[in-house]
């Protein structure tokens, strides 16, 4: 995904961090078993989410081990289980998809990047699309209907988000139990929704100077990368709205021992991520402005 879905660590009670860093560990660990490697490099607090979501109410007796990023100190991590290593399969899956979308949106050389990057993920993707065909065949056909939506350059942003919602909803199709499986899909929908408005939010400036398509440019007439006073209030309610989506399924199923990460995710993180793109200050926040920022979320939320 994007980097957006990130859990208040510097606000957590040191337990919840730590399980949080055990369930990162898990997957990275998952991802360089079963695909080497160049797997390794798509971990980032999105997919670990993603994993968490998947995760049995109760926490594995956890492992200790040294990796590459710790190779002196052992570090704790989850074990492999099998709701991690569905959120492994669909986390590479999700990333090629959307390292092919990077190659199809840059030209030669800045696209570069991606294509290098692409290329070490094939033979991944291979292997999880093999695993999880149905998820594999249900990215391609809303990702193709978002390129249809690109080449109409649609101004619909509700159009364009609904593509990646349904995309992360079916992430929860492996789940067997048909009540959570209902409430994983409802958050992920939103979930989705909201990450693809805040990228297209985001990508404001830098798309206004590429010319790239960006519905939410094209929704509030926005010629210059540029909020005025009135759009920037109108598209802040339906972030929320996504939001209180989220948190509405959230709360109809019991989550366990992962229910203060999510919970804290759900009603304070994605409010200050929201806030601080908003506020054009997401990639330059120092760690005591982004503590500052989740506390304020906190306490208006």
């Amino acid at each position: 995904m994007f980097g957006y879905v990130r859990p208040p660590l510097e606000i957590l009670p040191q337990e919840e961090a730590d399980r949080f860093r055990r369930a990162y560990c898990g997957l990275c660990h998952i991802l360089g078993e079963r695909y080497g490697p160049a797997a390794r490099m798509i971990l980032n607090y999105d997919f670990t989410y993603l994993a968490i979501l998947l995760s049995d109410p109760e926490e594995a007796a956890p492992c200790r081990r040294r990796c590459v990023s710790s190779p002196v100190r052992l570090r704790a991590y989850q074990p492999a289980t099998a709701a991690l290593e569905l959120a492994a399969d669909e986390s590479v899956i999700l990333a090629y998809w959307q390292l092919r979308d990077g190659v199809e949106d840059h030209g030669l050389w800045k696209g570069l990047g991606y294509r290098v990057s692409a290329a070490a993920l094939r033979g991944g993707y291979r292997k999880a699309a093999a695993a999880r065909p149905g998820f594999d065949g249900r990215v391609r056909e809303q990702l193709a209907a978002l390129s249809r939506l690109e080449g109409e350059c649609c101004p619909s942003m509700d159009q364009a988000a609904d593509t990646f919602a349904q995309l992360l909803a079916a992430a929860a199709a492996g789940v067997e139990d048909p009540v959570r499986r209902r409430v994983l899909e409802q958050m992920l929908y939103h979930l989705g929704r909201w990450v693809y408005l805040i990228d297209a939010a985001d990508d404001l400036q830098k798309d206004a100077v590429s010319g790239n398509y960006n519905p939410v440019a094209l929704r509030y007439g926005l010629r210059d990368g540029k909020w005025d006073e009135e759009s920037r209030r109108a598209f802040a309610r339906t972030l929320d709205h996504s939001i209180h989506m989220i948190a509405t399924a959230f709360e109809l199923w019991d989550f366990g021992v992962w229910r203060p990460l999510l919970e804290s995710t759900v009603y304070t993180g994605l409010f200050a991520v929201g806030r601080a793109v908003l506020e054009g200050t997401f990639h330059k926040m120092p760690p005591r402005e982004q503590r500052k920022k989740h506390k304020k979320a906190e306490e208006t939320t």
